[in-house]
């Protein structure tokens, strides 16, 4: 994925808020919380091309394990089932959901690692052929980058349907 997790976050965010709405935190914040969380594995790309000199795919980090994703579900799950103030865990809740969002939908033509740190299998749904230079030109050409777009562009109708309300 390219272009489809930032709006993926707002998605899950405008999804989600009305869920988390008696928490306390603002709309606007929890939708922030899920556009971050959205983006949040791929802060490990600051490693891959600062530190690591891209000798590693960056979904071998674990910011892109699973296991690490659905661990703070857990974790913040319980926070808000069992917190009396409820804001901040809803924050976490929605951050979780987001980021956990952006690995599933890594999965779809990028290798993620499903059983790690445990297994280092790589798994995908479909795999991108390797015909053009440069590299990111086989994803941008592939029929996948179609689903991108849909995301994009339902992420769009959310936004002006919001924007077009008469509220």
């Amino acid at each position: 994925m390219f272009i489809a997790h930032i709006p993926a976050g707002y998605i899950c965010g405008k999804t989600l808020h009305q869920r988390f709405a008696k928490a306390g935190a603002p709309a606007r914040i929890l939708i922030l919380a899920a556009i971050i969380g959205g983006v949040a594995p791929d802060f490990d790309m600051f490693y891959f091309y600062l530190i690591d000199n891209r000798q590693t795919h960056h979904h071998m980090y674990w910011p892109h394990y699973p296991a690490v994703w659905l661990a703070f579900l857990v974790v913040s799950g319980s926070w808000f089932y069992f917190a009396r103030q409820k804001s901040n865990a809803a924050l976490a809740c929605i951050f979780s959901v987001s980021g956990f969002i952006h690995i599933l939908l890594d999965t779809i033509v990028g290798d993620i690692f499903w059983l790690a740190p445990f297994g280092f299998q790589p798994f995908s749904l479909f795999t991108v052929p390797s015909l053009y230079k440069p590299w990111w030109l086989n994803f941008l050409l592939h029929w996948s980058f179609l689903l991108e777009l849909f995301v994009v562009f339902w992420a769009i109708l959310i936004f002006r349907r919001k924007s077009h309300s008469p509220n």
